[in-house]
């Protein structure tokens, strides 16, 4: 028999969600009062906002908040890096006539 520990994120009598670990259960839970956090900043602005835009906003500002803190102290957000494909390396034609 398999003993396995759990860590389950509970809000309001709600399971959010199942980690492996207590320290990916912690940065969940503290994600979330992040998150519970901007919603009642947000809900007492001049801005009016659907509940649900209020839920979407505040958890995606939680859960890129590496990225926005900086960005609120005045650091220029970084762009995103993407990927180009991968070039063939390219033989001098001389090469290519040594090698035949």
């Amino acid at each position: 028999m398999a003993v396995i520990v759990k860590y389950i994120v509970v809000r309001n009598g709600e399971e959010k969600m199942t980690f492996a670990t207590k320290k990916e259960a912690d940065a969940y839970d503290k994600m979330l009062d992040i998150a519970d956090n901007l919603f009642e900043f947000l809900e007492g602005s001049k801005i009016k906002f659907s509940e649900d835009q209020l839920e979407d906003i505040s958890l995606f500002i939680a859960e890129n908040s590496e990225t926005v803190i900086p960005i609120l102290r005045g650091v220029k957000p970084k762009k995103k890096e993407t990927k180009k494909p991968e070039q063939k390396e390219s033989v001098p034609k001389k090469v290519k006539a040594q090698k035949n």
